[in-house]
């Protein structure tokens, strides 16, 4: 087995920079952390269901004005239904590229409820 290399090491340093688990986030959100959790699925996926408290920012709604009134100051947690959608990582990119500080929930609403956090409908 090879030793681990510099590459190696960076790249996962550099990945946990870009990617939160559920249990990260509900951490982050128990301990009062400044992240907001964004879901960037449609607005009627929303409504049937979404992780608490978070904001309903569908990707292809997202551009300056949409969100004009968010904190700059925050960081941004952006989640989808799961493994086999990318609406977190449209979200996420662009919020990055209106300068937003973001990161993506690995597994989405799917892995929160797995591993046996809330969710709310409405």
């Amino acid at each position: 087995m090879e030793a681990m290399t510099a590459d190696q090491l960076n790249h996962y340093k550099h990945k946990l920079n870009f990617e939160m688990d559920s249990w990260d986030v509900n951490e982050a959100l128990d301990n009062g952390e400044p992240i907001v959790v964004v879901d960037g699925r449609s607005a009627e996926a929303f409504v049937q269901e979404h992780i608490p408290g978070s904001l309903s920012l569908p990707h292809r709604t997202i551009d300056a004005e949409s969100t004009a009134m968010l904190d700059r100051s925050l960081t941004y947690v952006c989640y989808c239904d799961g493994i086999g959608c990318n609406a977190s990582t449209k979200t996420a990119l662009k919020l990055l590229m209106l300068g937003f500080e973001v990161r993506e929930l690995i597994g989405g609403l799917d892995w929160w409820k797995r591993d046996g956090y809330p969710t709310d409908r409405g």
